[in-house]
């Protein structure tokens, strides 16, 4: 198989990977449309406001996994290739980012899907575990200090890409690749989060434990 070919079925897995809705199944099988209730948002955040811990909590687990599996799985079957190198790296960014799109724009809800957050966790665990973890700090800090998670998933995306600036800075080797992958999650992070941006500014977004979402 072409290298071409193998971006492209990369691209697919994780696109069919990431739009499996389970925020929205989840909601289903305790009978109701989890696009009606809370902040009407699928992903894992909303669904531990409106069903628990119980249920958000696994959600949260299998958004993650939709990003992560199909990063390592299609970079391992690339490597048995002979693919490396720069070639890999673009393998593993094409397949996390179509992951993610494939969650905030799943065919199975009619294109209109989560923000991404935990299912782009996954992705940066799968291909930088570090920035991950810059981001996961930088997540950590806002949360306790505002108690905002839109916030706090907003400069989660900034944190990445400082991370990975700095790595990169520090091992003197630069992948513009990972690195472009790293600006645009963070772009995308925040432009899904739009309409919390607005209710921020404005006063009115709600806070973690503090009564019903608005957003």
């Amino acid at each position: 198989m072409t290298l071409e070919a193998q971006l492209c079925l990369g691209a697919l897995i994780g696109f069919a990977s990431g739009s499996l809705p389970f925020g929205y199944w989840a909601g289903r099988l305790r009978g109701i449309d989890i696009r009606q209730h809370g902040s009407g948002n699928i992903g894992a955040t909303n669904v531990i406001r409106v069903l628990g811990k119980g249920i958000g909590v696994p959600v949260f687990i299998l958004d993650l996994c939709k990003g992560l599996l199909p990063c390592l799985g299609v970079a391992a079957w690339m490597q048995a290739s002979g693919v490396e190198g720069e070639m890999l790296s673009a393998g593993r960014v094409l397949t996390g980012m179509m992951a993610i799109l494939g969650h905030m724009f799943t065919p199975w809800l009619n294109f209109r899907g989560g923000k991404g957050v935990a299912t782009a966790a996954g992705v940066l665990l799968g291909i930088a575990p570090w920035a991950m973890l810059g981001g996961l700090v930088a997540w950590l800090v806002f949360f306790f200090l505002t108690r905002y998670v839109s916030l706090a998933s907003m400069m989660a995306g900034v944190g990445v890409v400082v991370t990975m600036v700095v790595r990169m800075v520090q091992n003197g080797r630069w992948d513009v690749v990972q690195l472009s992958f790293g600006v645009i999650l963070a772009v995308l992070v925040i432009v899904r989060h739009r309409s919390n941006i607005s209710r921020l500014i404005a006063g009115t977004e709600s806070k973690a434990g503090g009564g019903k979402a608005k957003g």
